[in-house]
């Protein structure tokens, strides 16, 4: 299962070197002019988590699986691109094509490097994406709603309650509103009725604010976007993109860690923003785990023993007749799988049980 988070904002705004950081790479090229990225840069990346270093002392497998998110830097946007200006429709087809979007927004001064309106606006900056986001979901939905009127008018009666929403939709976005507003107020048959439009602005959001390194507690840049992220009730970070990128081009664990101690930070912005965009995707992790494998597996928040199983594998839904479930607290705690069945700590579950954050699963199955 691939989760991916898209990296977007206005040309020059630090996205590609965002992405190099995260890949720990310089895939990404990284210029100070519009435009630089054209095709959209994909990489893929580790999800931090100690419990999975804990459970590896305990399991001792030869083989160690972290969970992944697949990151995608995608070209710069500018004012018209809804209407194919710049590298507008690239863009916005790539954006269609993510889970969840990551909008760096430039939060710094720098005479070296052009801001594309020649002045540092953040709340300007971000109208700016967002019009253009809201005019291509416009487009979306007027297709949609020609191929609806259609049915409509050949008697299709279960198109009308399709039709009225529809509408109201148009009418949410053409008031420069985004998207996830209008859902938000949907009950889950309406949201069916309407589904498949998968439009850019109901999207969930992380707003980063890129900062210089002296400003990594904030500033009032920053303080603007914040209040933006608040009032959207999106996800917001503060990251020096480029202090990060120094940072992931430094190969010892221990002079990295030295380096965080100096600018006072207990982890690195970039295990921060990747937890975040993990949180975004409102996903969770559970592992499988024996002698062999180790394995952090990511899966949507609410998802039952059985369609974790067919993410594993198809053999373990087919046949699938238990789950044994280990608190990860009670293992850590005692130590052992061992320990654990003698208390009787081990529940057997069926095909229906949720799995909790941080559980071990292990299926038994036939085929």
């Amino acid at each position: 299962m691939s989760f991916r988070c898209g990296i977007v904002g206005l040309p020059n705004v630090g996205k590609s070197t965002l992405f190099n950081a995260l890949t720990s790479s310089q895939k990404a090229e990284a210029s100070n002019y519009p435009f630089c990225t054209i095709e959209p840069n994909f990489g893929t990346v580790i999800v931090p988590d100690k419990r999975l270093e804990d459970l590896t002392e305990i399991y001792t497998p030869k083989k160690v699986v972290p969970s992944t998110i697949d990151f995608v830097d995608i070209a710069g946007l500018v004012r018209g691109a809804s209407k194919g200006e710049g590298l507008g429709n690239q863009f916005l087809s790539h954006i269609r094509e993510v889970d969840a979007i990551i909008h760096i927004v430039r939060c710094f001064e720098d005479e070296n490097i052009a801001h594309i309106s020649e002045s540092i606006d953040p709340m300007n900056d971000i109208e700016i994406v967002e019009t253009e986001l809201i005019l291509k979901d416009i487009e979306t939905l007027e297709k949609r709603l020609e191929k609806v009127k259609k049915s409509v008018r050949v008697g299709d009666k279960s198109a009308k309650a399709e039709l009225d929403l529809l509408e109201k939709l148009n009418s949410h976005l053409s008031s420069s509103r985004l998207a996830k507003y209008f859902f938000n107020t949907l009950h889950e048959d309406e949201r069916k009725l309407i589904s498949g439009l998968n439009l850019l602005t109901d999207k969930p959001i992380l707003y980063v604010s890129n900062v210089d390194d002296k400003s990594i507690n904030g500033n009032e840049y920053s303080n603007i976007v914040k209040e933006i992220a608040e009032k959207e009730n999106a996800k917001f970070l503060i990251l020096s993109v480029e202090m990060e990128f120094e940072i992931a081009l430094l190969e010892d664990e221990e002079e990295r860690n030295d380096f965080l101690k100096e600018m006072g930070l207990e982890e690195s912005g970039l295990n921060r923003l990747i937890k975040e965009g993990y949180s975004l995707l409102n996903l969770i992790t559970f592992f499988t785990a024996n002698e062999n494998e180790l394995h952090s597996r990511a899966i949507p928040d609410g998802f039952k023993t059985i369609q974790a199983a067919g993410k594993i594998h198809t053999d373990f839904e087919k046949g699938f007749i238990k789950a044994e479930i280990i608190k990860y607290e009670n293992l850590i705690k005692h130590k052992s799988e061992h320990a654990l069945r003698e208390k009787g700590l081990i529940s057997v579950e069926g095909k229906d049980y949720v799995i909790k954050d941080g559980e071990i699963v292990f299926y038994r199955f036939n085929v």
